[in-house]
């Protein structure tokens, strides 16, 4: 199946820049269904918070508090309940700032890496099995597709 030629409104600019803000934002949406298993074996996934809040800190090794709500965006009250929530859980811990007595520095667990781990196997699996779907000018147009997509993503 190939997809349908661009024409009408989609050919241009804005026309394109409305279709791909629809099918990027269906296809997060359907990704974040795969929530994470709850966290320490029992209740409620994870939110959209302190999934991200773990997934920035393991991606950037580790990162004071501070740090990690300057790069989520949050005030630094909304972080605490975030942090709190996923030390209670055994995801995140705190160790002394090398430099700075009064700080902290947080890292990811081997639980909370292995929950990261696993979540992204859901997705990958989940997507991968879409993309087998697919046939194999669609999977190609795709591969080119995706350095751009996350290029447009970083600026």
């Amino acid at each position: 199946m190939t997809p349908p030629p661009i024409r009408g409104r989609t050919a241009s600019a804005p026309g394109l820049a409305e279709e791909l803000r629809i099918s990027i934002a269906r296809l997060s949406r359907r990704l974040r269904t795969l929530r994470p298993a709850a966290a320490g074996g029992g209740g409620r996934p994870l939110s959209l918070t302190q999934f991200a809040a773990l997934a920035a800190i393991e991606r950037h090794g580790s990162m004071t508090p501070r740090e990690l709500a300057d790069h989520e965006k949050v005030q630094p009250p909304s972080m605490t309940r975030v942090l709190a929530y996923l030390e209670e859980h055994g995801l995140v811990a705190r160790s002394p700032h090398p430099t700075d007595g009064r700080q902290v520095v947080l890292h990811v667990t081997e639980e909370g890496a292995a929950m990261l781990a696993d979540e992204r196997r859901r997705k990958e699996a989940w997507l991968a099995q879409r993309l087998a779907e697919l046939s194999a000018g669609e999977r190609e147009i795709l591969r080119k597709a995706a350095p751009i997509i996350d290029r447009l993503s970083r600026s």
